[in-house]
Parts: C-alpha cells; structure tokens; sequence
C-alpha cells in the first residue's frame, strides 16, 4: 500500500528512511506505547496465558523417562515428542528446516506476520508479560514520559528500581526454564539445589541467558523484532496484494480531519491513537511496513474511536492490499496452493523418514589397510569395527549375523555380544569368516543384521575382500 496522507499535502516516502525507533541523527527513540484495550487485546492476553502454560510446562512433560523437547547442543543430543536424535539423524533436520521455510513463506504469504503477533516468543513475553509489569509499576504512556523528566527522588528511584527488579527476576526464571530445554529439568533441578562449585558452567549458562533476556526485554525490546529479526525484512519478497495484513482502509479514511473543521472528510479524525499504541512507534496509515508486527494494537485503538463517533468498525483491519484497493475478498490464490502442495510433499517425506528410521543405527566398516586372513586351506576372513546408536531408552545386548545367502558365521573379538547402554554409543570389532569356495570374486557383498534375541533390530551392507577366482582356482 502506498502512503497516505492528508489530500492537500504532498505524497512522501521519508518515512520510509528509517526505522521509526531512530531520529533524523540516528539517535534511539524511546517508545511509550499506551496500553491497549479491546477485543483483539483481551484474545491476545487470553491466548498468551496458554503460551505461557505450554513453555512453562513443556519441560516437565516426559515420555518413557524423556523429556518430550530436548535440544541439548553441546552434547549432539536432540529430543523431539519423546523421540531422540543423534548427529547421524541430521538430515532428518535438514529436511524438516526445509519444511519449516516452506510454511514460513505459505503462512506469510496467505496470513501476513500473523505469527509475529500472535505467537513469537519475543511478542509475547515483551507485550504480554514485560509491558504488563511496566504498566503495573510505572503506569501507562504518559505516566511512563513524566517520571522519566522528572528530577530523581524517591519515588523515581523506587519506582525504577522496581521495575528493573522484577524485569531482572522475569528473566531469570525465563532462563531456567530456557536452559531446561537444552539441558533438561532434571540436570537443571542439580544445578539448583547442588553447591554451585559443581555446576560452575551451568551456573554460568544461568546467568548469561538471564542478562541476555534482562537486558533484550528492558532495553533493546522492540528493536528485536525490527533490527535483529530478519522476517520483517523478508516480508517484502513473501507478501504480495492478497496476503492478509493489518490493513488501514484509506478509501473510506480520506481525507482525514475532523467533520467540525471540513466538510467531505473521510472517517479518519487524525487523532493518532493508532500510533499511540503501536509498539514499534510505527503510522500504520502510511501502508505495509518492515517494522509491523501485526500486533493488532491499533485496530483496538481506532475501533474505540469508531464507537465515539458512531461509525462502523473496520477502519484498520485484518485485510489485504487488493480488498481495500478493489473490494476483493481475501483469496487462497495459486502460489498458494502451489507452496501448500511443496509443503504436504516434504511432510509425507518427513514422516516417512520418522517412521522408517531405525532404534538401533550401525555403520559396519572393514579395517583399513588390512588385507584379508587366511584361516587354515579352507576358510578367509576380513577384521570390521562396528559403531552403534542405542536410541531407546533400554540398555540391548546384540548379536552380529551374516543374512543372505552367504554361508559363513561371525567371530567376536572380547564378548560374545555387543552391549550399548541406553541413549548412548558403542563400538566393537569382529572377524567375518568365509568358506574359501564362495569367494569368486576380489570383492563380495555381504548384509549384516543385529539381533537383539529373536528380534532384528538393525543392521547393514558391507564387503569381504578375498583373494578372487583365479587365486582361488590355484590354490585347489
């Protein structure tokens, strides 16, 4: 949407120069949002007590004695609904990031940033949480722009101190349950109630991750989503003039003024409520811009006017470019469906992988640099190292066994059976031992499988290397 301003001013785009957070000298422009009220904040606020239920509580739901998320980075250990995954399962997330661009750029271009303000963690805990708070002990906008210009005395340095208390306190308790998700509560519960000189790099984990949150949510706040966050930027690629946004109606809002000055107005009185409340500092009457957060703030704000003054609701609305400009209805278009087609491919793709992926990972390799043995006039073998993934949450005790066709049978160097504690790796090396006959060749394909009693529980493809036919033929 083009910008939109007063029919005997001239049209400009200088807002477009910079973000609405910085001046003219690129100076940091402080924003005292006014409190919102209305319909779309009392959903907002309802909707954001169950996120903080689910982020809350997420850390203490297990499945079989997991977690059911865990993204433990350092250890290469990730958990997803109870299900673990190791380095070896990374394509797995690869395809699954692929998948989650795919619906980034379909739920954008049907739904605008409706994710930004509806769901994003930093939007919620800013706005739904942190502003709350600075409402409760600072009062709202204006009461926020007096106690800061005035002179320091007690109840300025009480009232800020508070403020930055409970802002530090927040999060502090976002972190642990943050670092719960990497590390797990049980090893967070450790780190809590044993001395801190036995958990000197979780402790320190804590409180990085409380700085870092204190210091995003009580200073650098909104710049969050229009510095650091690169969706709003991406916005210009992924919306296009039916992609639903929060969407001033300038043909019914020009020209703007108030009916007692003018007359053949439009029904916006330019009171500026809209930007009052906008928590980016941003005129959503000048159209779609990077710093939108689709926050709905403002269509609270002008609907309330739009009740003063007896007019319908609806000036700034949920709509897209093409509804306000021809009156269209918002359409699933063919990009669309094109994007929602990609994305149910690359789901079943995904699920398959889930389903088929295996308990017990092995990568049977034959040693290097080592030719093969001869056992006796009759027999050969090559020397393997196995590695394993036990990815259940049991301890297994395997067995190697050739399958196929090929006869011959499997010497185990230490214990008989290969043991792999739960959720962990193990390691073993063995001899394949094969009747000297069926070698015919310089290289034979063989198919391992392991067996966990009666139960095939993994396995592999790997090669013998023998001394071929002609070798073979004279040696008999």
């Amino acid at each position: 949407m083009s910008q939109i301003k007063h029919s005997n001013e001239p049209l400009t785009e200088n807002f477009r120069d910079r973000i609405a957070t910085v001046d003219e000298s690129g100076k940091r422009k402080w924003i005292y949002a006014y409190k919102p009220k209305g319909f779309f904040y009392n959903a907002r606020t309802i909707l954001s007590f169950f996120y903080f239920i689910v982020f809350f509580g997420l850390p203490f739901v297990k499945i079989d004695g997991r977690p059911l998320f865990l993204f433990n980075i350092p250890n290469a250990k990730f958990i997803l609904f109870g299900k673990i995954f190791w380095p070896q399962d990374f394509f797995i997330f690869g395809i699954t990031m692929i998948t989650f661009v795919f619906f980034i750029i379909l739920f954008t271009a049907a739904f605008g940033r409706l994710f930004c303000g509806w769901a994003c963690p930093q939007t919620n805990f800013m706005e739904m949480m942190f502003r709350k708070v600075e409402y409760l002990v600072l009062g709202d906008a204006p009461a926020q722009r007096q106690l800061k210009e005035a002179p320091w005395h007690v109840g300025k340095i009480t009232k800020i101190a508070l403020k930055h208390i409970l802002f530090y306190g927040l999060s502090f308790i976002i972190a642990n349950f943050f670092l719960a998700y990497i590390i797990g509560v049980d090893d967070l519960y450790k780190i809590i109630t044993e001395p801190v000189s036995q958990h000197v790099v979780g402790f320190s984990a804590l409180l990085i991750f409380s700085a870092v949150f204190y210091a995003v949510y009580a200073f650098f706040r909104e710049q969050a989503c229009t510095v650091v966050c690169p969706y709003g930027r991406l916005q210009s690629v992924l919306l296009d003039r039916n992609s639903m946004i929060v969407a001033y109606d300038y043909k019914r809002g020009e020209p703007r003024g108030h009916a007692k000055h003018q007359e053949n107005l439009g029904d916006c009185i330019d009171c500026h409520q809209c930007v009052k409340v906008c928590p980016t500092g941003i005129d959503i009457r000048n159209g779609v811009q990077m710093e939108c957060v689709g926050c709905t703030a403002c269509i609270d704000a002008c609907d309330h006017i739009m009740d003063k003054l007896d007019k319908p609701r609806g000036l700034i609305r949920y709509a897209s470019e093409n509804t306000i400009a021809n009156g269209e209805p918002l359409r699933y278009t063919n990009r669309m469906k094109m994007y929602t087609a990609l994305c149910f491919l690359l789901l079943t793709v995904l699920t398959v992988l889930l389903v088929t992926r295996k308990d017990i990972d092995a990568t049977i390799i034959r040693t290097a640099g080592l030719l093969y043995q001869e056992r006796g006039v009759d027999s050969i073998s090559n020397l393997y190292s196995i590695k394993m993934v036990n990815k259940t949450t049991k301890d297994v005790q395997l067995k190697i066994v050739i399958t196929g066709n090929t006869p011959g049978h499997v010497e185990m160097i230490g214990a008989p059976l290969l043991h792999i504690n739960k959720e962990a790796q193990g390691a073993g090396t063995f001899f394949i031992v094969l009747p000297r006959q069926v070698i015919t060749k310089r290289k034979t394909d063989l198919s391992i499988a392991l067996f966990e009693g009666d139960k095939v529980v993994g396995g592999g493809k790997t090669t013998f290397l023998g001394p071929g036919k002609k070798l073979n033929a004279h040696k008999n």
